[in-house]
């Protein structure tokens, strides 16, 4: 068996292990990428970048649809085939992209599956049947990520029952399509589907979709479903399915009560389950939850002082971004750098429509450690929201009372997932209601939603009429951001 040796190995190229190996080779590491499959990982191939295609041809869909109140007349019709082609295209483009970084950094790739045989050593088995090739490095960061769960009575057919990875592939679009699972996978595909012209069912067990979201974000996402023709059942649980007549009908229990849904698909996003097995960490000395997730410290560094891992291998929340900070963090604890994951702001980002952000403590999270200041700014009384006929949802932001010190916000509405960014540097610098209340924003823009939300909080509002925290009842109006 051959042997290569390197300064860091890292397993996994999804987009917390192909940025650990470049900053890895940044730091002057001689490095390896090892990757069964394509390089991106879940997210690039089947994950957020194609998932983003096509949300953004169907936002597209719907707009030229209902532009006519604008005095835009337009006939909109999807051709799946070049849709599909679209999406195919940006991925192949990422795709190549990581490869170009990658060998621009000097990191060596090396196709196939690791497994450990000693902490400083994997054997990699490839898929054409070569010999096994022995790596060894006295560093490895692991970024295996995870993989959709599959529920009993479900299991994935890739023909009438689809994971992400179908959907995004696009075969059809359904005429009926029933979502289990009403987290953010499940919300954001399932609304696209519905742009696209299938009528949707979303089926949740918990009380409520996007769990852990604010309530009052989650009604609007739910009025929109229900625009589209959509019905969102809660406290509803998936028992199995049959085909009856060509087509499936799911069987569910709504608050105990028996029901079918009728559909030609069924998409299931419940989750993620860990892919720690088959990689012989167990056997190295790396601890794993009951769960399948590996436990680290700090520094991301496992019970073994040679290993690290990052990413959804760790747990949630699966997040790229996370995993790519993650990997950061590693590569330079490889490198001797002082670093620890120590964030203060990881913003969340939901691709619904209306589309939800977040970073920080939500309402609820802030309410139930004390009393904040809380300043609620809705998108209709901004102009530049009038302006592109987008008014739906709100900029809220959360303080603590005494110190002003902000704490979180949650955005919802036209283009959240990227006002939020603004938000996630407020966070992390520690800045106060004040700061972003005293900063000038462009007009019109959106961004000005979160200094007026500020403002409101702060009792000194310019767009909306002011009104006392206390008694929460009594309603004002508001007048247009001019």
């Amino acid at each position: 068996m051959a042997t290569q040796k390197f300064d860091a190995v890292v397993i996994g190229a999804g987009p917390g292990g192909y940025v650990a190996a470049i900053r890895l080779a940044q730091l002057g590491k001689k490095t390896a990428l090892v990757e069964r499959d394509v390089l991106g990982g879940v997210c690039l191939n089947w994950g957020c970048i194609p998932s983003k295609a096509l949300i953004a041809a169907a936002n597209l869909v719907e707009e030229a649809r209902g532009a006519a109140d604008r005095g835009i007349i337009a006939e909109a019709k999807v051709d799946v085939g070049k849709l599909r082609e679209f999406k195919d295209a940006v991925v192949k483009k990422m795709n190549g992209g990581v490869g170009l970084l990658e060998k621009g950094n000097g990191v060596q790739v090396v196709k196939g599956t690791a497994r450990f045989v000693a902490p400083d050593a994997v054997e990699v088995r490839g898929t054409d049947g070569a010999e096994p090739l022995r790596i060894e490095a006295p560093a490895f960061i692991v970024a295996t990520g995870a993989r959709p769960i599959e529920i009993p009575g479900f299991a994935f057919d890739r023909k009438d029952v689809w994971s992400a990875k179908e959907a995004v592939d696009l075969s059809e679009i359904p005429k009926r399509l029933v979502c289990i699972g009403g987290g953010v996978i499940g919300m954001e595909l399932g609304t696209v589907y519905a742009k696209l012209g299938s009528q949707v069912t979303f089926v949740e067990a918990l009380p409520q979709i996007l769990t852990g979201v604010d309530p009052e974000a989650v009604r609007l996402v739910q009025k929109g479903i229900r625009q589209r023709g959509g019905t969102v059942l809660v406290n509803a649980k998936a028992k199995g399915f049959s085909r009856k007549d060509g087509a499936l009908a799911v069987q569910v229990e709504v608050d105990g009560k028996p029901q079918e849904l009728p559909c030609e698909k069924i998409l299931v996003g419940v989750g993620f389950r860990p892919n720690s097995e088959a990689l012989g960490l167990a056997e190295v000395g790396v601890k794993i939850s009951p769960k399948g997730f590996v436990e680290i410290d700090e520094q991301m560094r496992t019970a073994v002082p040679s290993i690290f891992a990052i990413g959804d291998l760790i747990g949630p929340p699966f997040l790229a971004h996370k995993a790519s900070k993650e990997g950061e963090i590693a590569a330079e604890a490889i490198a001797g750098m002082r670093t620890v994951r120590d964030w203060v702001a990881l913003p969340g980002a939901i691709f619904t429509d209306p589309e939800i952000a977040m970073v920080g403590l939500s309402e609820e999270e802030a309410r139930a450690k004390g009393d904040p200041i809380v300043g609620k700014f809705a998108f209709g009384a901004l102009g530049k929201a009038v302006a592109i006929d987008h008014t739906e949802g709100f900029v809220k932001v959360i303080a603590d009372r005494e110190s002003k010190l902000l704490v979180g916000v949650t955005v919802c509405g036209p283009e959240a997932t990227n006002l939020v960014a603004e938000a996630a540097l407020a966070l992390e610098m520690g800045a106060y209601l004040e700061d972003v209340a005293l900063t000038i924003h462009a007009h019109p823009t959106l961004p000005e939603a979160l200094m007026e939300a500020c403002k409101l909080a702060l009792g000194e509002p310019i767009h909306v009429l002011a009104r006392p925290e206390r008694p929460r009842k009594p309603q004002a109006g508001s007048a247009a951001h001019a």
